[in-house]
């Protein structure tokens, strides 16, 4: 597994902020939280277009998208453990893992809104470090996932053409032409790419309803528990799948900035999406495993259209086919956007380099940050399914862990902050309920492997060294940052230590 350390210079890098945390709205929809958008201190900021917000439903659907998208690419948790443990893992992992997160991300995107979403509370809560620690994480986990999502679409289409599947010219031009299209796709705008995560969804979502009912009255329950023949259970692989079909949860606090009254929309938002995407896999998956006779070893990725084809016909296989590739192209841009906006928030915060925050004068989308996550992801485009799981889900455990840290220092040593939703329960309780979660996500790090290891240690030091040339290219004006922003934050964080006394101080 091989990555350019090239790539990563654009990698994420903090300073550390202090805002207003009660400050009314801005004309322009951001608070206190969000530092100002360069572009509103230009002279022509008055001929600015104002941005569209997103509302609860393609909130919804782009959370949809972060996290799981229908319940393609979960095959494998079935090939490796079988159907009984896959539909238990299923049933049980959005609960166990996509509440606490969840209810995570909706306090503090709700307390500290703005693009930068996690990046913002691990530097509010542990300093410049943390934050540009998690944000490389978190980042790295993100762009590496997005490149899985072409090469799982070149995997369905090569059920239907032979050459997309194998490797070649062929596979790599799907692959690389996917990667730039939908990009460009992004740079229409989020309010554009949220209503479309909508659509896609609902299109995506309605042959699997269709498959469940009619998988009825085919259904044999003993089919759920046939075991994998010839070998031990795949727990490596089976945990990875089973992860990386349920995380990034927090993904869309990145662009928190971008939503319309994130205090309330937020926690709505992340309710009803854990329902949603717990029923998104646990009704197809027990369909196609309780009405077909296929043992756990057929099952890799794709085989969910073969299972639509024997429960429903030729019309639904090749629905359910045209499916994955429309949730694949959904997850790619919320992802995408995801990833985009982290930059863009760390560059209004004066933590990257202004050139992060330009945006495009017609769809007022971050260009610049787009073309770097879009190069970024093509570098690691054609790393191995399993390697691609692997390094994000590690890189995705090692930010989470962080930023469960910083929740819970955040409650502790920061209960003046103030908080339009909280999580209803006292501080013991919370860390509890982090408690399950955490060890989870140490596991995935235990069981990674040496090669995922030594990658993921590499990419640490580049993010601290990062951290430390980004400082320096400030201190020496290398690179132009948005100094106003930094200086304002500084300002308040010097007015906070002259009112509070130096007992009082944690």
């Amino acid at each position: 597994m091989i990555m350019n350390p090239e790539i990563q210079i654009t990698k994420l890098p903090s300073q550390r902020q202090q805002q207003p945390e009660e400050t009314p709205p801005r004309e322009d929809g951001t608070t206190a939280q969000d530092p100002p958008h360069p572009e509103h201190h230009g002279p022509h900021a008055a001929q600015q277009q104002p941005r569209s917000k997103l509302t609860l439903l393609p909130l919804v659907f782009l959370i949809y998208f972060e996290v799981a998208g229908g319940p393609y690419g979960a095959e494998r948790a079935v090939r490796a453990a079988g159907p009984l443990f896959t539909l238990l893992g299923f049933l049980v992992f959005p609960f166990l893992w996509g509440v606490p997160e969840s209810l995570v991300t909706a306090e503090l995107a709700a307390a500290l809104p703005g693009n930068g979403g996690f990046v913002l509370w691990a530097d509010r809560a542990f300093g410049p470090l943390a934050g540009s620690l998690l944000g490389t994480w978190k980042y790295l986990s993100c762009v590496i996932n997005i490149a899985a999502y072409p090469a799982l679409v070149a995997d369905y289409l090569g059920r239907a053409v032979p050459a997309v599947a194998q490797p070649g010219r062929t596979r790599t031009g799907t692959v690389v032409g996917m990667t730039v299209l939908l990009s460009f796709l992004n740079y229409t705008g989020l309010s554009i790419v949220g209503w479309g995560a909508v659509a896609l969804g609902l299109v995506s979502l309605a042959p699997f309803v269709l498959m469940t009912g009619i998988s009825v009255p085919k259904l044999r329950p003993k089919r759920w528990t046939a075991q994998v023949q010839g070998r031990n259970k795949d727990w490596r692989l089976f945990f990875n799948t089973l992860f990386w079909n349920l995380n990034y949860w927090d993904s869309a606090s990145t662009m928190a900035g971008e939503v319309d009254r994130p205090e309330r929309t937020f926690p709505r938002a992340l309710g009803v999406a854990v329902v949603l995407i717990a029923a998104s896999y646990l009704l197809p998956l027990m369909a196609a495993t309780g009405a077909t006779d296929a043992r756990p070893e057929a099952w890799e990725n794709g085989y969910l259209v073969d299972a639509a084809g024997i429960i429903g016909g030729g019309w639904l296989k090749y629905w359910i086919q045209a499916g994955a590739v429309l949730s694949s192209i959904g997850m790619f841009e919320a992802q995408l956007s995801s990833g985009a906006y982290q930059l863009l928030g760390m560059s209004e915060l004066g933590l990257l380099p202004a050139v992060f925050a330009r945006r495009a004068t017609r769809f007022r989308t971050p260009w610049i940050s787009i073309a770097a996550s879009t190069a970024v992801t093509l570098a690691v485009s054609f790393l191995g399914f399993d390697d691609v799981v692997a390094t994000a889900n590690f890189l995705y455990s090692l930010g989470t862990l962080l930023e469960f840290a910083a929740f819970l220092w955040l409650r502790a040593s920061r209960p003046e902050l103030k908080r339009p939703y909280r999580v209803p329960l006292p501080l013991p309780a919370l860390v509890a309920m982090c408690t399950v979660p955490s060890a989870f996500l140490a596991y995935v790090c235990i069981v990674a492997g040496w090669r995922v290891f030594a990658l993921a240690g590499a990419l640490t030091a580049l993010g601290v060294g990062l951290h430390g040339a980004m400082r320096l290219c400030r201190s020496r004006e290398w690179l132009r940052f948005n100094t106003a922003v930094v200086a304002a934050a500084e300002d308040h964080q010097h007015q906070e230590e002259d009112h509070i006394a130096p007992g009082d101080r944690v």
